[in-house]
């Protein structure tokens, strides 16, 4: 299939791009994302490696676009996780969390 990426044509199938991605170690996914085989890579990973070009000279969308496409399924951005509290901090009362988080130890009669 003919996809144009950052301006040049590409002549893209999915056994290429499969061909392409396999051996390749996916990298943290902060953004959109597409699953080839078992594995989800960052979309500019992606369309780095199928165009040999730099990441800042194509968008996402383009690559989201062609990989549509292509029939691979894509994903938005992964929902942001919610912070961490530590165990210590989720059964201690306000006054407790509060004397932790400024280093000091709050006596249980006060």
């Amino acid at each position: 299939m003919r996809c144009v990426i950052a301006r040049y044509p590409f002549e893209l199938t999915k056994s290429g791009v499969v061909a392409s991605m396999k051996g390749v170690a996916p990298e943290l996914v902060t953004d959109a994302s597409v699953t080839i085989g078992r594995r989800r890579y960052p979309v500019k990973q992606v369309g780095q490696v199928i165009t040999r070009q730099d990441r800042r000279d194509f968008t996402s969308g383009e690559v989201v676009r062609a990989m549509a496409c292509l029939g691979f399924t894509c994903h938005d951005r992964p929902a942001a996780a919610p912070p961490e509290v530590p165990a210590a901090l989720q059964a201690a009362s306000a006054l407790q969390a509060a004397s932790a988080l400024l280093g000091g130890v709050a006596s249980p009669g006060v």
